[in-house]
């Protein structure tokens, strides 16, 4: 377990300079925030005055505050402005106008009904990145819609595939509808920019729709159905037309073992003692094995099944057959591997805490991410950054005296 670098040794992000405005909540724009923090972006978070981001109180707390608060906010600056007053509104337009990126998530329409449509925003600042996260996206029959990330992971395909055949689809346990939207916009927001620095060319708007950004991730499931008229249904722990990769009982837990490829499957049978497998004709591609799937399942279900978890991995990974065991939190609080690659950290909260939180992905030879500030109590930062943008300290004090600031 690594403690987060003190800031003062800290290299320069990559995102060094940029500015960026979230005015979203919860995840999908939060955590694209998140990870351009990460990269050096100064990020300002605009949250509603007394409650502020509803992931404070989400989950386990913490001197009531979300431990997961501690992950998702970390490097960003909270600013406390009511955005449904004019004031507010105005405090908002004045940070967007000296931003490179704006963040949002709210439904569409929300920013035109403030009167910060794209197009004002860009007469105000032509060079703005604007990321819009939301249900459906900004066009469609559906645009108007409520839609949280379970929609989205429902509507792009991916809850029929999960859970055991005809049995009630599951989730896969993570909020992965959010974070998939989140990673596309940062894909958006980075090529935006680039696009800006590089060609010159002009700000624009990144429009991800949840459902949109699962179903980018699902493979070949509209080609087979357009090809074939062949519809994937959940398959449980197997890979669908892929053999043999499958989950298998051990005596004392369950191991997942990738077969499947030509050269992996020979070895995995030599390995099992099924030298009659590893060298039958029809099962040197992949094709012959999906046909005898069930039969090789078995094979290696009987030869995990007689052993301990321990000893099946150390035999399969000398054989170089990719193997693992299904992981939980305090596995990977343990293994030596993550440590090893600084992927977990010991972060202090605001209130002195230690936490042990995730390490920082991608990682960068040159300007690798960084904490280099622990996520903020609600508002730590409202004076400073409204000093930044002209704001003296008595209209300061008289904005928050009307509750527009807190």
């Amino acid at each position: 377990m690594t403690a987060a670098p003190s800031p003062a040794f800290l290299p320069p992000g990559a995102l060094a300079g940029v500015r960026v405005v979230e005015m979203g909540q919860l995840i999908a724009g939060p955590f694209c925030g998140k990870t351009l923090g990460e990269f050096g972006a100064d990020v300002v978070k605009i949250e509603t005055p007394g409650a502020g981001d509803p992931l404070r109180n989400w989950r386990m707390l913490q001197d009531g505050t979300s431990v997961w608060w501690q992950v998702q906010s970390r490097n960003k600056r909270s600013v406390a402005v009511d955005l449904r007053s004019a004031e507010g509104q105005d405090i908002a337009r004045r940070l967007i106008a000296e931003a490179d990126v704006l963040v949002e998530n709210f439904r569409p329409g929300t920013l035109e009904g403030w009167g910060m449509s794209p197009e004002a925003l860009h007469a105000l600042n032509p060079g703005l990145v604007m990321l819009r996260i939301s249900g459906y996206g900004q066009t469609g029959p559906y645009r108007d819609l409520p839609g949280f990330g379970v929609i989205g992971e429902a509507m792009g395909g991916l809850r029929h595939l999960t859970g055991e055949p005809g049995r009630v689809p599951v989730r896969v346990g993570v909020s992965i509808g959010d974070t998939l939207a989140a990673l596309h916009g940062t894909i958006g927001v980075l090529t935006a920019l680039y696009h800006r620095k590089v060609h010159g060319g002009p700000g624009q708007v990144i429009d991800v729709a949840l459902h949109e950004a699962v179903f980018n991730v699902m493979e070949s499931l509209v080609p087979e159905y357009s090809a074939f008229g062949a519809v994937r249904d959940a398959a449980g722990s197997a890979l669908p037309g892929i053999a043999p990769s499958n989950a298998y009982p051990c005596a004392d837990g369950w191991v997942l073992v990738a077969g499947n490829g030509d050269s992996i499957f020979r070895r995995l049978m030599e390995t099992i003692g099924r030298a009659d497998l590893a060298t039958a004709a029809d099962l040197q591609s992949n094709a012959g094995r999906v046909a005898r799937v069930a039969e090789l399942d078995a094979a290696i279900g009987a030869w995990t099944l007689s052993r301990p978890m321990a000893e099946v991995l150390s035999v399969l990974g000398a054989a170089r057959v990719p193997a693992g065991k299904v992981y939980t939190a305090k596995d990977i609080h343990e293994d030596p591997h993550y440590r090893a690659r600084d992927m977990l950290l010991q972060q202090t909260t605001r209130d002195g805490h230690v936490v042990e939180v995730p390490g920082i992905v991608p990682k960068l030879s040159a300007t690798p991410g960084s904490v280099r500030t622990s996520a903020p109590h609600l508002g730590d930062d409202t004076d400073a950054v409204l000093r930044e943008v002209g704001l003296t300290e008595e209209q300061i004090a008289q904005l928050r005296a009307r509750g527009v600031v807190a």
